[in-house]
């Protein structure tokens, strides 16, 4: 018996097999890109607990539900990702040693994990009320799922990661609260808009890390598009953002704790980010990238904070 037909050796490929899937999930870098699709649910569930005066107990067990839930999303969605864009990571210095791109692992073996990870979702989503389930089927299905295909469609594909990155909210919301009136949609569709601009942001400065491997890979992304007016054009969005916010704020009735410590702390993570951003840095666009998790704190600190005192 050989060593790596050993026991021992076995017991090697198994593990090294088991990370392989583990890192096709991202779940290694938890909560980097989880986090961004968790953060929409938590703001939706927030304000339609304020608006609607569910008990805390309620939103505990709402916010918990949606942090798996957005990970199951999340996770299936970097599989079919990765399974759609073999070719494009195999030509980029970043993503090159990515599993699939790899050859660590077989695309069949990912397309049963991406399986496993869809029946999560669909099982999760059956935990929630009817209107919530059957709008939470299209952030699944086409918004995730088609987003791969964007990048050679359009050189808009973060517009539409925006839809499915943000859809959270709509399903969050309704879980919370499904009795919603003309008023609610008009927030729900101002924050949706708002948060797709700021989905903009971030994955733009996430796409400027591979700016010159994507040219010869041939993806279609705003990083390209915008060429050396990146900066002004995210400022631009991020201000829309803003903007939505406060309307969003206005509309569900929020008081001054939200417009100073969500509206006016988000207003100064993004004046920080866009004042030291070195767009040419490689390293520090994935930092500016990472950082909009912890803008996601400043946002649902004011929201937290203004319900618990209206409680």
């Amino acid at each position: 018996m050989s060593e790596k037909t050993g026991p021992g050796g076995i017991g090697l490929i198994f593990a090294q097999a088991c990370k392989a899937y583990f890192q096709l999930t991202r779940l290694h870098k938890f909560p980097l890109g989880n986090i961004l699709v968790i953060w929409p649910c938590m703001w939706g569930a927030t304000m339609a607990a304020y608006k609607a005066q569910i008990s805390a107990s309620q939103l505990v067990t709402q916010v918990a539900l949606f942090v798996l839930g957005g990970t199951l999303v999340h996770s299936a969605a970097c599989i079919i990702n990765d399974i759609c864009d073999i070719e494009f990571d195999r030509k980029v210095e970043r993503t090159k040693n990515r599993p699939l791109a790899a050859g660590l692992i077989p695309v069949s073996g990912a397309w049963k994990l991406l399986s496993v990870m869809t029946i999560g979702c669909f099982a999760f989503l059956s935990l929630a009320n009817s209107y919530a389930a059957f709008i939470g089927i299209f952030g699944v299905f086409p918004f995730h799922t088609l987003y791969p295909m964007m990048k050679r469609w359009t050189w808009w594909p973060q517009a539409w990661l925006g839809v499915a990155m943000n859809w959270g909210f709509l399903v969050a919301w309704l879980s919370v609260n499904p009795h919603y009136t003309e008023a609610d949609i008009r927030l729900m569709l101002v924050m949706l808009i708002g948060m797709i601009f700021w989905t903009l942001v971030y994955d733009t400065e996430y796409a400027c890390q591979d700016r010159r491997d994507n040219v010869k890979a041939g993806v279609k992304l705003t990083a390209l598009l915008f060429g050396s007016h990146v900066r002004e054009v995210l400022v631009t969005f991020s201000v829309t953002f803003l903007a939505c916010l406060v309307l969003g704020g206005i509309l569900n009735g929020q008081t001054a704790v939200y417009f100073v410590f969500s509206c006016r702390g988000a207003a100064l993570h993004f004046a920080w980010q866009f004042l030291t951003w070195d767009i040419n840095d490689p390293a520090d666009c994935g930092v500016k990238f990472k950082s909009n998790g912890d803008l996601g704190y400043l946002v649902w600190a004011g929201l937290l904070l203004d319900y618990l005192m209206k409680m």
